[in-house]
């Protein structure tokens, strides 16, 4: 098979695995946004400041317990026997100062009448021995299914009306019920069930994708193995796995990189004989990739964060793509391009300046760092006791936007050594055909290693 022909066939075989690679960018592109939206909305909907820390809340479940305690309030004996005590005193009470009134002066005639006739009819004596009986009456009025209804009832109305004038604030309320709306659900218990299980499926295909991606990556190394000794179709390969590196890095840059999640999983105490449970009660949540950092910092409008975000941008960001354009056209461009210094500066030195390895380790050392800071915070938050219990977790995970940054950062250093190794076979080749040595039985006598080398010193063959 001929040269050309063998390059076009490597073109062909290789282009649907790149077009599989930019599917799977732009699904875990879409997916992570997406993923990232929902994962907000239901930050804020189980914010504590909505829950543990909201009057609503409190409100709602004190309005509840005390619903249900009047409900099932049953006078016992003891209650029963004060009730009747304050009844007697009560209407004995009553008895004394209907007494008084009788027995004050009367100046009219129907005055005296009244008063005579109360005196000749009316035995106060008699009547204070029958309080008992009357207090036992109105027990027995009170203790009657409809009474009670009435009473309940009452005291309900009343509850409800100190209900009504205790609220939160009106914008917070009407931002839960908006996004409660969105996801079609009537309360907080059925938007998180839906909305875990939502979550949970979108975190799946994300890693799906990304697994999917780092397997043409794996398949790209793979053929740069299976073709070592095909110098003549080196130079298709690597603009390929160019091509591929970029699509990792774009993917990389734009994925969430590390999430940040602190929550009380469950906080269960007993108030007034009956359990009070906050479940899902978020602390803090952050889920940011590079990119959204670097605008976070720059829209500060601060002169310190601004100047770390244009650092991140220059050296994170632009440093690494531009240095993938560059080994590009110097592999492919004229002889004259190449002696470009910017252009060699970019395609073998930039490597140096770029902080796409340090940013690679600063995320890792922040992740350790937050996690270690809130996995010991959190364990002050864990308590239990007879009559309270909390669970406190920190959910702060890596996410694919790493995983496939530190892909991007192996691949570009791999590139890198082997278009020196390209560079130096091809200068080789050209002095040969130069100085007439191509046909030197001593120089096609020399074989070169093999491309095992890429790391240590095997890709290529080292200068003659």
């Amino acid at each position: 098979m001929s040269k050309t022909l063998s390059r076009v066939f490597l073109i062909v075989l290789l282009t649907p695995l790149l077009a599989c690679a930019v599917w799977c960018g732009r699904a875990i592109d879409r997916l992570s946004d997406e993923r990232k939206e929902v994962k907000a909305d239901y930050a804020e909907l189980n914010n504590i400041q909505y829950g543990l820390l909201s009057v609503d809340a409190w409100r709602d479940h004190i309005t509840m317990i005390v619903s249900e305690q009047i409900e099932e309030f049953q006078l016992n004996q003891k209650q029963e026997a004060l009730l009747t005590a304050q009844l007697n005193t009560t209407l004995n009470a009553l008895v004394t100062q209907a007494h008084e009134m009788v027995n004050e002066k009367q100046k009219t005639l129907k005055g005296k009448i009244k008063k005579a006739a109360i005196k000749t009819f009316v035995n106060f004596d008699k009547v204070r021995e029958r309080v008992p009986e009357f207090s036992k009456t109105i027990i027995n009025e009170l203790k009657k299914p409809q009474s009670k209804d009435r009473l309940q009832l009452l005291a309900k109305d009343k509850l409800r009306e100190f209900a009504e004038q205790t609220h939160d604030n009106l914008s917070s309320k009407s931002n839960l019920q908006n996004i409660l709306t969105k996801y079609h659900s009537a309360d907080v218990v059925i938007f998180n069930q839906k909305i875990s299980a939502k979550l949970d499926s979108m975190q799946r295909l994300t890693y799906y994708y990304t697994y999917a991606l780092l397997i043409c990556l794996f398949v790209f190394l793979v053929l740069w193995i299976i073709l070592r000794k095909q110098s003549a179709l080196h130079t298709p390969l690597f603009v390929m796995s160019v091509l591929l590196a970029m699509i990792v890095l774009f993917v990389g840059l734009s994925a969430p990189m590390i999430e940040i999640d602190a929550r009380i999983k469950e906080l269960n105490f007993t108030l007034i004989g009956r359990h009070m449970i906050f479940n899902d009660q978020v602390l803090f949540f952050q889920s940011k990739s590079i990119l959204d950092v670097v605008h976070i910092l720059i829209s500060t409008h601060k002169a310190d964060s601004v100047v770390v975000g244009i650092l991140i941008l220059i050296f994170s960001v632009a440093f690494p793509i531009l240095k993938l354009i560059s080994t590009k056209i110097y592999l492919l461009g004229k002889e004259k391009w190449r002696g470009n210094k910017v252009l060699k500066f970019f395609a073998f030195k930039s490597g140096k300046w770029s902080m796409a390895d340090v940013m690679v380790v600063a995320i890792m050392m922040t992740y350790i760092g937050f996690k270690g800071i809130l996995d010991n915070q959190m364990q002050g938050l864990t308590l239990h006791s007879d009559s309270l219990a909390s669970i406190a977790t920190n959910e702060t995970s890596l996410q694919p936007g790493f995983i496939l940054f530190i892909a991007y950062v192996i691949f570009g250093l791999i590139l890198g050594v082997i278009l020196k190794q390209i560079t130096k076979q091809q200068n080789r080749a050209a002095f040969y055909a130069r100085t007439g040595r191509a046909n030197d039985p001593a120089v096609l006598s020399m074989k070169l290693p093999g491309f095992a080398q890429t790391i240590s010193k095997k890709i290529f063959p080292r200068p003659y």
